[in-house]
């Protein structure tokens, strides 16, 4: 028999009176948390639903993978960030299905909430377009595993090549492939060279980890597509200067076991790698087919709900979506960017939306504030596109420590990372090198290696596909 977690009865109820509209949250990410907090003070009960405990503060995930901070030094637990709203529940569960007729919506263990209105932001995944059997080989990173399993295989990969006698195997362990030249691949690109050149320079024996290959590859003419031309050549420039091999119109066209295959133009070449990180495209969560199988609404290409103006479902004035899985496209030839910003500001956009809804207000359509994007590729090395102005080097990355810093969620977190990036930046060193989980080694393409030990040793990356 399905249980229905219907909201407690309010004293008001037990007298008669109508009980509170309920406002179900579906995802604990920007959106949903910032549609959470607004909703604090507001005459309403609120559910909020996730799978995690915790919120992620997903743009720094990468400094995770580098051992530059640790998991908690970005996540923050939900109870703990809303335990002061008396009108929110947080409640732990993953959402499989919604019903908009009855107004439920259906969690994995076959437990159901009722809801009045309902907003929906379970965010992406990686999209690895239509080879997810990459997924083992070339990890993303969304989830505060996903970037722990990079900082497994990247310092596994040192390891190894410490005790690794054969040149050309060490050479391979040694290679690590960066897969999507936008903000996310740019970052994990500088941060991954800096781990290699400074922090590690004088701690292995047998290898220099200065002879470490770390390869960005972008299938477009020039990394950071969105961002102005000049601030794209100027966050090359940055990253050649740390060492990164950067590599545009350049493909991947298959990822079998360590050979990656690359295409660029008519030339195809297949080059031997022991670490492949992918950050090259998202695609929505499964929530998304699941309301427009219910809903009849549109999706996008990559699983995107096409959503009004007031971010509503097309035909269900109560069902709301915000953040990555929200198509919004109004007065813009493309859909609003991915990123944390517009979760912020949708998910705070409905929450005062449905207050004016409740008190017979009218709804403007929902406006988005360009706040301008930025990535950091290093050292006093960043990019930052305002709108009304463009900035790099010092500049950029002084506001982009400042805006990273403003917005991590609580108090103790930002302190953390603040006291962090102070020691790195004067020592250089990354205090969360840990390796955990499995430790095993895959055994590296044994054809591979006969065919480059075959007569004399040639370079991986001078391979070719016959």
């Amino acid at each position: 028999m399905t249980a229905v977690l219907q909201r407690p009865v309010s004293s008001s109820a037990a007298t008669g009176k109508k009980s509170p509209h309920h406002v179900v949250i579906v995802g604990g990410g920007f959106g949903g948390l910032y549609a959470a907090k607004a909703l604090g003070k507001a005459n309403v009960k609120v559910t909020l639903i996730d799978k995690r405990n915790f919120h992620l503060f997903q743009p720094l995930l990468y400094q995770v993978a580098t051992g530059g901070l640790s998991a908690g030094d970005i996540s923050s637990p939900l109870r703990s960030v809303l335990s002061k709203q008396k009108n929110v529940q947080v409640l732990m569960g993953e959402v499989t299905g919604i019903e908009p007729t009855t107004q439920i919506v259906t969690l994995k263990n076959g437990e159901t909430v009722s809801y009045d209105s309902l907003i929906v932001a379970t965010g992406s995944s990686h999209h690895y377009f239509g080879k997810d059997e990459w997924s083992d080989i070339a990890p993303g990173m969304k989830t505060i595993e996903d970037a722990l399993e990079v900082r497994r295989r990247i310092f596994l990969a040192f390891e190894a090549a410490e005790k690794e006698s054969d040149p050309v195997r060490r050479e391979a362990l040694l290679t690590f492939f960066i897969v999507g030249g936008g903000p996310t691949g740019v970052e994990l690109a500088g941060a991954l060279a800096e781990l290699a050149y400074e922090t590690l320079r004088e701690d292995f024996r047998s290898i220099n980890p200065g002879e470490t290959k770390v390869v960005l590859l972008e299938g477009m003419d020039r990394v950071l597509p969105p961002y102005p031309g000049d601030l794209s050549a100027s966050a090359k420039n940055s990253l050649e200067k740390l060492g990164v091999e950067v590599r545009t119109n350049t493909l991947v066209t298959n990822i079998e076991g360590d050979i990656v295959t690359l295409k660029n133009g008519d030339s195809i070449e297949k080059v031997q790698a022991f670490t492949v990180l992918w950050a090259a495209g998202i695609k929505a969560s499964p929530m998304g087919k699941a309301i427009a199988d219910q809903t009849g609404a549109e999706l996008d290409r990559i699983g995107r709900i096409i959503v009004g103006p007031d971010l509503s479902v097309p035909g269900c004035s109560n069902i709301y979506i915000a953040g990555d899985l929200a198509h919004y496209a109004h007065n813009s030839e493309s859909p609003l960017p991915g990123t944390a910003s517009t979760a912020m500001q949708q998910g705070s956009y409905l929450a005062d939306s449905i207050q004016r809804r409740l008190e017979g207000q009218s709804v403007s359509p929902f406006e988005y504030k360009n706040k301008g994007s930025m990535a950091v590729i290093g050292r006093n090395e960043a990019v930052a596109d305002l709108g009304f102005a463009k900035m790099s080097g010092f500049p950029a990355w002084f506001l982009w420590i400042f805006v990273h810093i403003y917005y991590l969620v609580e108090f103790d977190n930002k302190l953390l990372v603040l006291l962090q990036w102070g020691w790195h930046y004067f020592t250089s060193q990354r205090g969360a090198r840990l390796i955990t989980g499995d430790d095993s080694i895959p055994a590296l393409s044994a054809l591979v290696i006969e065919e480059m030990t075959m007569g004399e040793k040639k370079n991986p990356s001078e391979m070719a596909e016959a």
